[in-house]
């Protein structure tokens, strides 16, 4: 496929997110595709682990969106920077067990790579700075000391 058809592909992605019509988004995910959380170490295979995926960020923040922010693409790759926003107001699955409900605001940048072949993904690695959202959700101190 094209750059520009990848991207398509990509965006259509993020709206349908933002929408919640996470089996449609699925629809463009490969049966072999494995979607990586970098962070966590977690992965997440095919459709219904991209699904899996997703709906654990919704259920932690039930008001997530993402604005995408930048994107750059080839033949066979999208990479994608986008701004993730939300109240943490649901349990957020961590490799330490969950984090209950905080009330706070997340706003942070996010980064994932998708591999793509026919219009459909399939590897994906998402990438996100972990100790930024533990302190916006103030489960470590906003500030490391100083020496």
């Amino acid at each position: 496929m094209s750059p520009k058809d990848n991207i398509t592909t990509v965006k259509n992605l993020y709206m349908l997110f933002n929408q919640r019509k996470l089996d449609d988004a699925a629809k463009s995910v490969a049966a072999g595709c494995k979607w990586t959380n970098v962070a966590t170490g977690q992965t997440f295979n095919g459709p219904s682990g991209f699904k899996e995926f997703c709906q654990g960020w919704i259920t932690a923040f039930s008001d997530a969106r993402v604005e995408v922010r930048n994107q750059i693409a080839n033949e066979d790759t999208v990479v994608t920077e986008f701004t993730g926003r939300g109240t943490h107001d649901g349990p957020l699955q961590s490799p330490n067990g969950s984090i209950p409900a905080t009330r706070k605001k997340l706003d942070m940048h996010f980064i994932e790579v998708l591999k793509l072949e026919n219009g459909k993904v399939t590897e994906a690695r998402a990438y996100f700075d972990s100790a930024t959202l533990l302190r916006q959700l103030g489960v470590l101190p906003e500030s490391m000391p100083t020496r």
